[in-house]
């Protein structure tokens, strides 16, 4: 245990230097820059590979710095999507108990993947919507899919649709079906065939577990959605 302290104070250290580093050295591309750079990456790897929690918390920390500076690197973003399936797509398990359930820790590795922004984060995020159960972490994946925008052949709206529908069935949650009428919006345009978002927009507007603003909003997207569709046949009547 105080081996492992250690080592994560020593890594502390070392980021910290990197920091300064970064900030002295800003408009000059070197090979000293690109060798601190990679050994960031295996230092930030280490702490989020580490059965520690404090460690992996260490390691969101520098994430979130390297990601709202834009310098996220392939092995950042590699370890971003790690973190958020912690306990969830990687398990960790003594005498059977789940040792590292921490859905505090997977809902902010999606936040963050959602400001990376890349096609792999996307792929991160639509596994752990679909394997996740936490609320908190399906709400946090659905916001980061939404902010992308990425919905090639409707992958993400089909995949937004069945996680709200499965945490429809098991515990419903206004702030995660407000999530997804929100990321619907952002992603309507770019959706082929809209009947996964027309049913779970349906059955958000039309449930009374959620709050009244909620519903009200899912409504008002599916007249958006119905006058869209009716606009469209009515032109492609008058084209003919």
């Amino acid at each position: 245990m105080k081996s492992l302290k250690k080592s994560a104070a020593c890594a502390v250290v070392v980021l910290a230097a990197f920091g300064v580093f970064a900030q002295s050295g800003k408009d000059e591309q070197s090979v000293e820059s690109a060798y601190f750079s990679t050994v960031e990456d295996v230092v930030i790897t280490e702490l989020a590979n580490s059965d520690e929690r404090d460690n992996k918390l260490v390691a969101l920390q520098y994430l979130e710095n390297a990601v709202n500076e834009g310098r996220a690197t392939p092995d950042m973003i590699v370890a971003l999507g790690n973190l958020a399936g912690e306990g969830v797509t990687a398990q960790s398990r003594t005498n059977g108990r789940l040792m590292n359930n921490y859905p505090d820790i997977r809902a902010k590795s999606c936040e963050l993947l959602g400001k990376v922004g890349t096609e792999e984060a996307k792929q991160s995020l639509v596994k752990i919507a679909l394997a996740d159960s936490e609320p908190m972490v399906i709400t946090a994946a659905v916001r980061s899919l939404g902010d992308i925008g990425i919905n090639d052949r409707d992958e993400v709206v089909n995949t937004i649709a069945w996680a709200n529908k499965r945490n429809r069935v098991l515990n419903p949650t206004s702030s995660l079906a407000l999530e997804v009428v929100i990321a619907y919006e952002k992603l309507a345009d770019s959706v082929e065939d809209k009947n996964a978002m027309v049913q779970d927009l349906g059955a958000i507007a039309t449930n009374y577990q959620y709050v009244k603003p909620v519903r009200d909003r899912a409504l008002e997207l599916l007249k958006k959605l119905q006058q869209s569709g009716s606009s469209s046949s009515r032109g492609n009547k008058d084209g003919k």
